[in-house]
């Protein structure tokens, strides 16, 4: 094992050259990231998810309870022995051969077995109470990790000029409120990375699962080999579009639909701002070019620009939907729903009236963000009114 992990951590592949991993030791002088310090973040991601439990349970259950956020679960089909051996066995989307033999097997409308099944399937949905208290979670959270890293940044000089990332590279002491903020957002991700298989289930699950993963790596990369100033600049970016996503998913649970437009419509903005403008001029800038300035061409070099780079093409990605979504926000009054895939992967809609003729309205949205990312941020189906 020691030595697979000196071969990983290769210091003439992650390290400018003439700099060894010995040169970055801690010294009574100065403190500088250690490789180790990133085991602290898995007990840390269980002490998140446990606050996660307990201000799900005590701060936000309440206060969607206050604010008449729907408690219960989708309506439950009435029991058929049939019917369940079909849908747990064979399909949850019985085709129209398969619907005339249940309607003559069971005396039953081919209608009344659609409904069913679509009861069925609806039932295995979360309630809108369990989607508000995630959202409002992660609401506070980035709200309160923002800020945090707003309040940091204001007194760094790197905040004003990036090239003062690089200067002194990479010797440069870890500051105590730098490792707090690294270690809280890296605990974060991994404590999502976790109970992202016990969430409210959504079709961009593998795409997030990636984020995750994306996210994780970049953090941990960046610590270790000390270029976690401009880390903390694409943290912060990334958090501040998602403060917005999520409050625009707690208004639409509540059912206050022009405050969820609004909301949503401000996360378009900050979202696009940030992602398309702020971080390709702002951070790939001096990923690419200032750093290259500063200390020339290294492998390690590469991989971050590399992956940034990736991050970059989803943000055009996502901003394209997000804005198609906002277009049809302001071309119709509302916002169309499966905003960043908020839709659950066995999620179908309890119709009443022809798909034609389905009202359409409330964003439902999934969140995070790599740093935040993160997050798949749509999925750009229009469906009707469910959550």
């Amino acid at each position: 094992m020691a030595g697979i992990l000196a071969w990983f951590w290769n210091e003439r592949f992650w390290l400018p050259h003439n700099v060894t991993w010995a040169d970055l030791q801690s010294t009574e002088e100065a403190v500088f990231p250690q490789a180790e310090d990133l085991y602290l973040a898995f007990p840390l991601a269980f002490c998140v998810f446990m606050i996660r439990l307990l201000f799900e349970r005590f701060i936000a259950k309440p206060c969607a309870l206050g604010l008449k956020v729907q408690a219960n679960g989708p309506q439950k089909a009435q029991p058929n022995a049939i019917l369940e051996k079909v849908f747990t066995a064979i399909t949850k989307h019985p085709d129209e051969k398969r619907l005339e033999g249940l309607s003559k097997q069971l005396d039953w409308d081919v209608r009344s077995i659609q409904r069913w099944f679509r009861q069925r399937r609806n039932q295995e949905k979360p309630s809108t109470l369990r989607k508000f208290c995630e959202s409002m979670w992660k609401f506070a959270f980035y709200l309160y990790v923002f800020t945090y890293g707003v309040r940091f940044l204001k007194k760094t000089p790197w905040l004003w000029n990036t090239r003062q990332c690089w200067s002194g590279y990479p010797y440069q002491p870890l500051m105590p409120d730098l490792h707090y903020y690294y270690m809280v957002e890296l605990s974060f991700y991994w404590s999502l990375m976790f109970s992202q298989f016990i969430d409210v289930k959504r079709k961009d699950f593998g795409i997030m699962f990636t984020h995750h993963i994306l996210a994780v790596t970049l953090i941990s990369f960046s610590y270790v080999t000390n270029m976690i100033r401009v880390g903390t600049l694409i943290l912060c970016l990334h958090d501040v579009a998602d403060i917005f996503l999520e409050a625009a998913k707690m208004a639409n649970y509540c059912k206050c639909q022009k405050l969820s437009d609004l909301l949503f419509l401000t996360f378009a903005v900050v979202f696009t701002v940030s992602r398309l403008g702020i971080f390709p001029l702002w951070i790939l800038n001096t990923t690419l070019f200032e750093l290259y300035e500063a200390l020339g061409n290294f492998p390690a070099f590469w991989v971050f620009n590399v992956m940034l780079i990736i991050l970059q093409i989803l943000h055009y990605l996502w901003s394209y939907l997000i804005i198609k979504t906002a277009y049809k926000a302001i071309s119709k009054g509302k916002v169309a729903k499966d905003v960043r895939s908020d839709v659950e992967s066995s999620s179908d809609e309890e119709e009443t009236v022809p798909r034609s003729k389905a009202p359409h309205s409330a964003i439902t949205t999934n969140g995070t963000s790599g740093a935040n990312g993160t997050n798949g941020y749509l999925t750009g189906a229009t469906c009707s009114e469910e959550h």
